[in-house]
């Protein structure tokens, strides 16, 4: 498995353990809402992490493993961008997370917006490997 894959999902394992604490606090304290309102204020960090932490940051760490190589099949191609991918895609989550903490409105627009770049960076990684796959699909009117 190739470096940028092991810490993608390493890094994503991490968020998971994450959300499932803070969804374990959500509950806890839904069940005793006596014990303090200040854990709702977790809930934006629970369900960012679960589905772009955790989620989307496997699936990309996988999917460059998984790909077929390039043409010749020595190289998955440049991992720089792969790479600035997997720091955007972070700093995306610890911007809607600071954002939703400080009451910063516009944490989840910046944040969607560094995620989103994450994934134009992995696709010009992703596409020399996709589309020759492409091509060799079998063009027929069958399912």
């Amino acid at each position: 498995m190739p470096r940028v894959s092991q810490w993608m999902v390493r890094t994503a394992w991490g968020h998971f353990l994450v959300a499932i604490t803070w969804g374990a606090l959500l509950l806890t304290f839904k069940a005793w809402p006596g014990l303090g309102a200040w854990v709702w204020r977790l809930r934006p960090w629970h369900i960012e992490a679960l589905l772009v932490g955790w989620v989307a940051q496997l699936v990309l760490g996988v999917l460059f493993w998984w790909l077929p190589k390039l043409p010749g099949g020595v190289s998955r191609g440049p991992e720089a961008p792969v790479w600035a991918a997997y720091g955007l895609l972070n700093a995306g989550v610890a911007v809607v997370v600071l954002g939703s903490l400080l009451g910063w409105g516009e944490g989840l627009r910046w944040g969607r917006a560094l995620d989103l770049a994450a994934g134009g960076l992995f696709l010009t990684n992703a596409w020399p490997r996709i589309r020759p796959l492409l091509r060799a699909r079998p063009s027929g009117g069958g399912p």
